[in-house]
């Protein structure tokens, strides 16, 4: 599998909160991140650097991932102890003190895809049947909207639109959501940040990732709508092509 990651400060922010990359382990199986962080001056991308930081170097030393139930339980591992460090570090750090980030990660294999969230960052999935989001936003619109009490259209207005009700680093117990998905040849994942999401629909960002051959002009073309149409907040997504190149996956 091949991938692209690409982060932008956007047009009205003076720096960049988000965070994430694309890193591969021992075996070639391929862990993508994305964080969006927020909180504090400066703090919110101590958060989000923090986080992705941490999944980095633990996926270096990270056993083969053989099964979902493997890679559900060493996401939910790794995030949980990313909560505390994170949240040790705020109440340690006065400057830090209310930071937090967004997370979402997916470990991608040759059978499968594990996928893990906090937050609104998202996760979609390109393929032949069409263009799926993955994940569910933890934010209070999502909640009105899963509720009845607005619809979809209302929520894109919403002036609370960007209220979250979890971000990693925020309260010592959170509920991660993890799910595992199969995929096949030419599928498209990508995750991102609502820097993206909030400028384009989903149509568009089908229309962008569809064709698995070109990731790198996919995600600038992506991220130059996004400016065009304001940018106002960070912009960050990474794209990941089942492309059936890995094929030392699982060697010894």
């Amino acid at each position: 599998m091949n991938g692209y990651f690409l982060t932008d400060r956007g047009q009205v922010r003076n720096h960049n909160e988000d965070a994430g990359g694309l890193f591969v382990n021992g075996r070639y199986q391929t862990l993508a991140v994305v964080a969006d962080g927020m909180g504090g001056h400066r703090a919110g991308d101590v958060a989000s650097e923090m986080a992705t930081s941490y999944l980095h170097n633990h996926w270096q030393n990270a056993d083969i991932i053989s099964s979902p139930d493997q890679a559900e339980e060493w996401l939910e591992q790794a995030i949980h102890s990313i909560n505390h460090t994170i949240l040790e570090h705020s109440r340690a750090n006065e400057e830090c003190k209310g930071m937090g980030t967004t997370i979402v990660a997916a470990i991608c294999t040759n059978d499968f895809v594990t996928i893990a969230h906090i937050g609104d960052s998202r996760c979609y999935l390109a393929n032949h049947y069409g263009f799926q989001q993955v994940t569910e936003d933890h934010s209070l619109v999502n909640e009105l909207v899963r509720s009845g009490q607005i619809t979809k259209e209302d929520a894109e207005q919403h002036p609370r639109k960007n209220v979250l009700l979890k971000a990693l680093g925020t309260e010592p117990d959170l509920t991660i959501d993890v799910k595992t998905l199969g995929w096949e040849q030419n599928d498209v994942l990508m995750l991102c940040s609502d820097g993206l999401t909030n400028k384009l629909n989903d149509e568009e960002l089908f229309e962008l990732v569809k064709n698995p051959l070109e990731l790198e002009e996919a995600a600038n073309k992506l991220i130059q709508i996004a400016n065009e149409r304001g940018g106002e907040d960070n912009i960050t997504l990474a794209l990941v092509h089942y492309d059936h190149s890995n094929e030392k996956e699982g060697g010894s």
